[in-house]
């Protein structure tokens, strides 16, 4: 049973380091959903690209919940999803990895939840630790054996996109205590939490937020940042699956106690 996924962000949408590669279409209620799955060492994974093959789709349009219950269909228990990310914070240049522990939620027009249709329930779902800290330990210590340098915590500020920010919306995330910006961490760790999935965020600097950046941004200048640091978020990914223990000990598995286990039938 695939017990491990890698949710591919932007620059990330080939599972290279995976062999025996075959596509897995999982029909859900959010629609269906291609997953390639491989193995590493002779460990089963689970590789989805966010945003589909070649960056199709934005990150507004993304089938967050689509994703989430495709992986939960195929078995998986951990995820871990990488993602470009500018900075807010002077000590998280664009190069740097940074194993994300807490979000602020600025988006608008996304569904964050699996129970909102009448009869399923509702949900509260605790997000006290939004990223598994066990599984941000094991890629931690993975990215230690490796030598790839990795900073251990940082907020990350979730906007809708597809646009880039405003100097005066960074600086407004900054003084609120973001230290990057993206768009695409939520609904997905949410949703992962109501899943009952370990999930954590490798995030990838690739520059610095709007007003703080000599420069404006383009979409090609992330792509570009993230092709030049493939090699060490490759090498860290490979190292946490080889490292990855068999069994969970935290609670992501049991976030849903009270209700009981979100259905794999979804």
């Amino acid at each position: 049973m695939l017990k491990i996924g890698i949710i591919g962000g932007t620059g990330v949408y080939d599972p290279e380091i995976l062999d025996g590669v075959s596509e897995e279409n999982v029909t859900t209620d959010y629609g269906n959903v291609r997953v390639m799955v491989g193995e590493y060492k002779g460990v089963s994974v689970a590789f989805l690209p966010r945003h589909g093959a070649g960056h199709a789709v934005p990150p507004h349009k993304v089938n967050y919940r689509g994703n989430i219950i495709a992986l939960k269909k195929l078995g998986v228990e951990r995820v871990v999803a990488t993602g470009a990310v500018g900075s807010l914070n002077l000590e998280m240049v664009p190069g740097e990895i940074v194993l994300v522990d807490q979000f602020i939620d600025f988006t608008k027009n996304r569904v964050q939840t699996f129970y909102d249709t009448p009869g399923n329930g509702v949900v509260h779902i605790d997000m006290t630790e939004p990223y598994c800290s066990d599984l941000r330990r094991v890629v931690a210590a993975a990215a230690e054996a490796v030598d790839v340098p990795v900073k251990g915590k940082g907020t990350y500020v979730c906007t809708e996109g597809p646009r880039f920010e405003t100097p005066a919306e960074i600086k407004m995330y900054s003084s609120l205590g973001g230290d990057l910006v993206g768009m695409t961490s939520v609904p997905e760790v949410v949703l992962a939490r109501e899943a009952e999935i370990c999930y954590c965020t490798v995030a990838m600097v690739t520059n610095f937020g709007a007003g703080i950046s000599p420069n404006p941004l383009t979409h090609a200048e992330v792509l570009e940042a993230m092709e030049k640091n493939n090699a060490n978020l490759k090498k860290l990914i490979m190292k946490t699956i080889e490292t990855m223990p068999g069994a969970r000990g935290c609670r992501c598995r049991h976030s849903l106690a009270e209700l009981g286990s979100l259905g794999q039938g979804k």
